[in-house]
């Protein structure tokens, strides 16, 4: 049959529009099928244990990074200190960096083992960016770190790795296992019975990122402080109590169990630090109640040595400081009641999260960062209870804002 040349051209034309449509299909579906990941944009990619790198030179040295917020520090049993930080940002490039100190934080390895799940292949991006290093009774060090796609998929997933010979010149770390979802920023506590108890928080819904609003309904009852305790020495851990406080903020939870036996949770909110007790060993709740005024930020709370509590916040006990400065020490000898002394670990702005730990002798070191985006610090505080008391840094070795590290790259974009 005759066709004139205009119906030839739309004919041409539309015979390319379908070859174009059909292999940009064939090519999204080989993609897809490459990818070998089930879910909308990849989701369960953020199952897969990521690689433990412990060779991460030249690529992670400080020149080849931009960004520091502190997860926190631990000290083996033969004193190596190790700390752990998140590079790339606090969002959906984040990745852990580790160095070690062997001189009480004097002087700093460069990273030493870095967690960066990152995969040009996958869908979106996959981070890790909230976790917390912990020594166990036996003196095996653990690395709790989370795994997401995107910033918050709206599941995360909590993992670990464990390391049986931190002091060695060559620490190996095990294969990562993922023990539920959310994450852990603060350390696990030993409760008198020689039960682990670790403190898990499953994000808000409003916090997932858009691609992912409608995914994991059926964890929403779950979201909020959940306790998980390991009475196998960590081989397993059972979920317990849940705790969903008001105006939510990311929980960062501390537990602590009072001399009387119960159990202490203490979270951040949008309102200060918030609390709420447990006198089954962490199968039931109180309903939440406002502890203390805090700006919305970290806090650090443990028990010493000594039996006396440590908290770490900004500012004053009774003070919400206007933003993230003031960082100071207190001790209390009635588990919470009261709070004594104030020791002025920083003043400056720009400072926040704190961690650490006391080592044998006595000795409180406190890790915490400052100026994430622009200067990157990575900074520690060394120092006594007495120090603490006294509201002064004197004890032989105590010693403020100490450099644990500092990123030394411009605007680094990384390929992957």
């Amino acid at each position: 049959m005759y066709k004139s040349p205009k119906e030839l051209n739309e004919m041409n034309f539309k015979i390319k529009r379908v070859l174009t449509l059909s292999i940009g299909i064939l090519f999204n579906c080989h993609f897809l099928i490459a990818q070998d990941y089930s879910g909308p944009l990849g989701v369960e990619a953020a199952l897969e244990p990521p690689t433990i790198n412990t060779s991460p030179l030249p690529e992670y040295d400080y020149d080849r990074l931009d960004y520091a917020m502190t997860i926190g520090i631990e000290r083996t049993s033969k004193g190596r200190i190790w700390a752990c930080w998140v590079g790339g940002g606090d969002n959906d490039d984040a990745f852990f960096v580790l160095s070690t100190s062997d001189d009480k934080g004097e002087s700093w390895s460069k990273p030493r083992v870095v967690i960066d799940p990152h995969d040009s292949r996958l869908l979106s991006k996959r981070n890790v960016i909230v976790g917390n290093l912990w020594l166990d009774p036996t003196g095996r060090l653990w690395l709790f770190f989370s795994q997401s796609m995107s910033f918050y998929d709206g599941r995360m997933g909590n993992w670990y790795t464990i390391c049986e010979n931190p002091d060695d010149d060559n620490p190996v770390w095990s294969e990562p296992v993922r023990m539920w979802h959310g994450c852990s920023l603060n350390k696990p506590t030993i409760l008198s019975d020689g039960t682990w108890l670790l403190g898990v928080s499953l994000w808000v819904r409003h916090r997932i990122t858009d691609d992912y609003k409608e995914m994991f309904h059926e964890l929403d009852s779950l979201r909020g402080a959940n306790i998980f305790l390991s009475r196998d020495k960590g081989n397993t851990w059972e979920r317990k109590g849940h705790v969903l406080f008001p105006k939510w903020n990311y929980d960062e939870l501390h537990v602590v169990e009072l001399n009387n036996g119960t159990l202490w949770m203490t979270a951040r909110t949008g309102d200060g630090i918030w609390q709420s007790f447990s006198k089954d060993k962490g199968q039931s709740w109180s309903e939440p109640s406002k502890y203390m005024e805090h700006t919305s930020s970290r806090h650090f709370l443990r028990r010493l040595q000594s039996g006396r509590l440590l908290l770490v916040k900004h500012g004053d006990i009774d003070q919400k400081t206007r933003g993230r400065s003031q960082l100071k020490a207190f001790i209390s000898d009635d588990d919470g009641k009261t709070w004594k002394g104030g020791l002025m670990l920083d003043e400056r702005r720009g400072i926040s999260y704190p961690d650490g730990f006391q080592a044998p002798d006595g000795t409180i070191y406190i890790s915490y960062d400052r100026n994430r985006d622009n200067d990157g610090h990575i900074l520690m505080a060394r120092f006594t209870e007495k120090d603490v008391l006294n509201g002064a840094f004197k004890s032989r070795n105590s010693k403020a804002k100490i450099l644990i590290s500092q990123p030394l790259g411009i605007e680094i974009k990384r390929e992957y």
